[in-house]
Order: structure tokens, then sequence, then C-alpha cells
């Protein structure tokens, strides 16, 4: 929690401020009932309009200083609470850009998108709202009370009464409160999880004619969401009548008792008048304290959410005394590697070992499951090995700075992923100061320069989000496209040509093989005709690896590679 009080610290001025100010509103708001009191008690029934006006025009002068008061204290609340949430909110992405991999699997996409906006924002009203009711509220309480045994104290016995029913009262609601608005969170957790889905899907939802049941899907969180609201704020409304309660027969007693000090000579109608204004803002500041605390209470559970994506320490961080790469660049060597995404659980990849040179070209096949990209997401460090060791340029990545490490890598994943912008900056975006040229070659070797062309607008052309107006074919273009950019001594193409022609592909490695720069490239592919010029093929079987070589090497020897080169390619090839 300490981590989020930090966020305040550069404010601290303006936070101190905001609350300094507002002691004028709080004062000018206790001013009024005593000055008013005096005006019927002294102005009025002893007929000295001249005193009616002076004191009026105190009322009207401690009115404009309050006012004065609260749009300072507002002004500079908003200016803390703003840029709270701003610098919270950057902190947070910035957290979750330094997390590995195995730290982004303990949460999903949907529930980092609610922390980082619903929860954020909670905050930043409870920042807000601190500055303004947390202070004025209890100093219109305390003010209060003080001006109520000024003016009578037995009649302010009324209140040894009316406050502590009050605070029974706050303490039964926060204590049911809270669970509920933590569980409120965590449903909303799943709207979101199910809004991001059908964004993402909706062309799979509309071809295969689920709406119905994807309708049904967001009905089903929407309902629990909206459930657990209700039971939330039910908690909320059982309050309100109970204080209303207190407060009406505390203005009951407070005339029936005042009425009879009256007529008994102990007090004047002034001073009654000014007792139940005091009693009414007493009660009112308390119920203002309730609402902040459910508040709090709500934007604690918020906090906790938050706190825990900025405590959580990355799996994956730079070494404490980096080295640099030792051997020729784009080497990659794998020492009996083995892995499993948590410990106890069945490895992935078991005593894997061999050596890819660099400029070598080396293909890895597999059945589903088989261990493929985990495979690659090691080189990158996405991961770190289990057992045995992964060395680039004979260096083990885990004595490699990430940066070093990964500016050597070009990735292509199985998902094309793109970014909102043009065309041109999603090529750049792993080398921004390359050249228009330099953007036209690695779309021409990916392929893709034929239909950016056929836009109007060419390489300006906007793309929607994750490049929704482009075919899966062309996305994977131009993913190619961007890592070719990048110029990388190891180029990893995993799965990156599923949607893509054979022709197409064809053209794209006879391409990759034309480079002018000596690439270790590994290739993960579905097709066979894909990889049958690679230097190396590792065939990998259930997370080991059953057979290496060339293409006529592993016709020779390994019956799994001929298997699957009948499978795709005939009797014949074999």
């Amino acid at each position: 929690m300490r981590k989020l009080f930090a966020y305040l610290k550069p404010y601290w001025r303006a936070a101190l401020l905001a609350p300094s100010l507002l002691l004028l509103e709080v004062a000018a708001d206790l001013a009024q009932p005593i000055l008013m009191a005096r005006i019927v008690d002294l102005g009025i029934q002893g007929g000295d309009l001249s005193l009616i006006l002076r004191t009026g025009a105190l009322m009207i002068g401690a009115a404009l200083v309050g006012v004065l008061g609260g749009m300072g204290c507002t002004y500079f609340a908003s200016i803390v609470s703003q840029n709270f949430g701003t610098d919270l909110r950057s902190g947070l992405f910035a957290k979750v850009q330094s997390l590995s991999f195995a730290n982004l699997d303990q949460f999903k996409t949907a529930s980092l998108i609610t922390r980082l906006t619903n929860d954020v924002t909670q905050l930043q009203g409870v920042v807000l709202a601190m500055q303004r009711i947390m202070v004025r509220a209890p100093l219109l309480s305390i003010g209060g009370i003080i001006m109520a045994l000024y003016i009578n104290p037995s009649l302010a016995s009324v209140l040894l009464i009316a406050v502590p029913l009050m605070v029974v009262i706050l303490a039964v609601v926060l204590k049911k409160g809270f669970p509920l608005f933590a569980t409120v969170q965590r449903k909303l957790d799943g709207v979101n999880s199910v809004i991001g889905e059908n964004l993402s899907g909706v062309r799979v939802v509309k071809a295969f004619v689920r709406a119905d049941y994807e309708n049904e899907r967001f009905r089903q969180a929407n309902g629990e969401l909206a459930a657990t609201g209700i039971q939330a704020q039910r908690v909320v409304g059982l309050m309100m009548p109970a204080i209303f309660l207190i407060m009406n027969l505390s203005i009951v007693a407070v005339i029936w008792f005042g009425g009879l000090k009256v007529d008994q000579g102990q007090m004047q109608v002034g001073q009654v008048m000014a007792f139940i204004n005091y009693l009414t803002q007493i009660l009112f500041s308390l119920m203002m304290v309730a609402f902040m605390l459910m508040m709090v209470s709500r934007a604690k559970a918020s906090a906790l959410r938050v706190a825990e994506v900025l405590e959580t320490k990355p799996q994956i961080v730079d070494p404490a005394f980096p080295q640099d790469p030792a051997g020729p660049g784009g080497q990659v060597e794998f020492r009996n590697v083995s892995f499993q995404y948590r410990p106890g659980s069945k490895p992935v990849l078991e005593e894997v070992s061999f050596i890819a040179k660099p400029g070598e070209r080396v293909a890895i096949l597999g059945t589903t499951g088989a261990g493929k990209t985990t495979l690659v997401n090691l080189i990158s460090r996405f991961y770190d090995v289990s057992e045995g060791s992964l060395l680039v340029d004979g260096v083990d990545v885990r004595d490699l700075e990430l940066m070093t490490l990964r500016q050597k890598i070009g990735l292509v994943s199985q998902e094309s992923i793109l970014f909102s912008g043009t065309i041109a900056e999603n090529i750049r975006w792993g080398r921004e100061e390359a050249t228009a040229d330099e953007v036209i070659a690695a779309a021409k070797a990916a392929q893709a320069h034929d239909f950016i062309m056929s836009f109007p607008l060419g390489y300006d052309t906007i793309l929607g989000q994750r490049g929704v107006n482009l075919s899966g074919g062309q996305k994977q273009r131009l993913a190619i496209a961007r890592a070719l950019l990048k110029k990388p001594q190891i180029l990893i193409l995993d799965d990156s040509t599923s949607a893509v022609d054979l022709g197409t592909e064809a053209r794209i490695q006879e391409a990759l093989r034309g480079r002018p720069q000596k690439q270790t490239t590994f290739i993960i592919a579905q097709r066979i005709s894909s990889v049958l010029e690679a230097d190396k093929i590792i065939v990998l079987e259930e997370g080991r690896i059953s057979a290496m070589g060339s293409h006529p090497e592993l016709l020779e020897e390994s019956p799994a590679y001929r298997e699957i080169c009948r499978s795709q390619l005939g009797e014949e090839a074999v």
C-alpha cells in the first residue's frame, strides 16, 4: 500500500493547500447559524435594524469567504487527484510491461484492464474526496458539537444518543460492505473478459452463428455483476433511512426540549434555531463520513488489486553483472534444456540439445503440443529454462541484458499482432529510424508491397485495431516485414505463413534466402514444403528431440519424419 502513497508525494504542497483552504469554508458554515441567532434574538426582537444589516452583511461576507475557500480547495484537490491518477496509471502500465510471461499468466487480460481503468478511477475519486469530504465532514462535525455546547450544554445531551447510534450504523455498514465491493470488482473483471473476447472474436462469433450463446454468456456475467452491485447498494440503502430517522428524531427532541427552555426563559428562539442548524450539520457530516467510508472500503478493494500488480516481482530480470556476447552473432545453443511452466507440472521440454550456427536455417516440426513454440520462446527469454542452459553467442541468456538479447531477435509469432496507426508505422515498429526505402525493401521481401500499394494511401493507410481491416495473410506478411526491417541476427518465424498461399510462401522463403546479412533463422511450420531446404530440421515428439538433420538425412533415419512427408507430399516424395 505504501507504493500508492508514493504517487501523492510529488503533489504534497497542493495536497496540504487544499484542506487548508477548506478551513475557510468550514469556518464560514459554522459562523452562519450563530450570526442568524444574533439577528433573530437581538435584531428582530429588539427592533435594531442597524444590527440586522450589519450582521446580514457579515453573513454575506462569511459566505463569500467560504465560497472562495471551497473553490480553492476543489481546484488544488483536483490537481492532486488527477495527477495521482495519471501517474498511478502510468506506473501500473509500466509495471505490466516489465512483467514476464510467467507473471502475466497469473493475471487475466480483462482483470489487468479493469485495474488500469476502473480501479485507478476509484482511487482517484477517493483522493479527491479525501481532500474535501474527509476534511470538511469531521471538522464540521467537531465544530458543530463545540458550538452546540457553547449555546446550551444541557440541550447538547441529545447528541450523546444520536452520535453513538450513527457510529454503530456506520460500523455495521462498513463490516458488511467491504467484502461486497471487493466481489463487485471481481464480477466486473468477468464482464470485461466476455466483452474483450467477443470484440476480438466477433467474426468467429458471426461465422459460427453463436451470437445467442454469447449474448447469454454476457447476460449471465452482467447479471452476476448487477446482483452483487444491488446487494452492495442495499447495504448503503438501508443506512439512509436509519440516518434520517435518527436525524429527524433528534430535531424533534431539540424542538421539544428547546421550546420548554424558551418557555422557561433559559434560551432564546434564535438560539434554538441555531442549535437545530448545528445538529443538522453534525448529523449530515456523519452521514457524509459514512458515504466516504463506503467509498474508501470500495477503493480499498481496488487499492489491493492495484498494489498486487505493483508488488509483483518480475520473474525475468536483468542479471546483476551482465556479460557481453562472446561468440559470433546469431549462434544459439541448447544444452540439455528442460522446461515446465509450473514446478511439479509435466515438463513441456526434456533434455533438448542442439546448436544453431550463425546463418543456419533451423526448422522445427512436431505435432500440436510437442513444445515447438515453447522452445523458441526460451530463446527470447520469455521464460527461463527449468534445467540445463541456453546460450546465445556463447553466453547463457540469463547472463545477458534483456535489451541486448532481444535486440538480436526478430520474432513473428503465431498470431500476427498489429497496432493502430499506418502500415508504415507498423513495419517501423521495431526500428523507428528506418528510412522509407528500407521499409519498402522489407515489405517487398515479405511479399507485402503489392497489396500495400493497392490501397489508395499505400503505406500511409490507417490500420484498424489489431489490423481488423486486413486479411490473415496480409497481417502475417506485415508482421514478417516488421521483423525483417529490424535486421536481427536471429529470426524466429513461428508458423508465420500459415495464412498465405503456397506461391506467396515460396516467394517469401526465396526472399529470405537471398537477404544479404547472415541471419540464423528458426522456422516453425505445419507444411513440410516450407522446411525442405532448411540446413537442420528438428523433429519434436512430446517435448523431446526424436530426430535431427537435413531433409535427405531424416528421410533415411527418421520414421516419424518419413510419415510426415508421406502424409503431406505423397508416397513418391518419400
